[in-house]
This record gives C-alpha cells, sequence and structure tokens, in this order.
C-alpha cells in the first residue's frame, strides 16, 4: 500500500490523473445506487445506463478490462430494455 501511495506522489501529474478516473468511478457507483432506488423501471434503466456507462468509460481509462466488459455489456442490456419499454408505450 505504501509502495502506490510513494509512487503516486513522485510524479504528481500523473497522481491528478488517477485522482480524475477515481472520481468518475465514484459517480457511476452513485448512480447505480440511485438506480436501484427507483420504483419507475423506465428511470431505473436510464440512472443504470447512465452507472454502467460512466463504469465503462472508467475501466477502459485505468485498463480494468473485466470492469470496462462488464459494465459495457450491461449498458447494450440497458438499451434493450429501454427500446422494449419505449415500444410498449
Amino acid at each position: 500500500m505504501y509502495r502506490y501511495y510513494a509512487t503516486l506522489y513522485a510524479n504528481s501529474t500523473n497522481w491528478r490523473e488517477q485522482m480524475t478516473w477515481e472520481y468518475l468511478g465514484y459517480i457511476a457507483s452513485v448512480f447505480l445506487v440511485i438506480s436501484l432506488m427507483m420504483s419507475n423501471v423506465i428511470k431505473l434503466r436510464w440512472f443504470n445506463l447512465t452507472g454502467c456507462v460512466c463504469f465503462t468509460i472508467y475501466g477502459v481509462m485505468i485498463e480494468a478490462w473485466p470492469v470496462a466488459l462488464t459494465n459495457g455489456l450491461l449498458a447494450l442490456v440497458n438499451i434493450y430494455h429501454l427500446y422494449k419499454l419505449h415500444r410498449v408505450q
């Protein structure tokens, strides 16, 4: 753990960049938590889609490919269900 923070502080530009992507991860988490509190399915899907897109970008930028791939697929699932809900209405 110490080595991780020592490396980050050694190069302040890298540290700032790392923190920027961390904030995107936190924002994505907030969207996902909010989506789970929705009683309206359409709102749930939109908030969840936003969180998944943010997590996909976050995963790509920090090169966490399982995070990017999983959330990219979940974003497609949300788009599919939003399309189905839109057709029914």
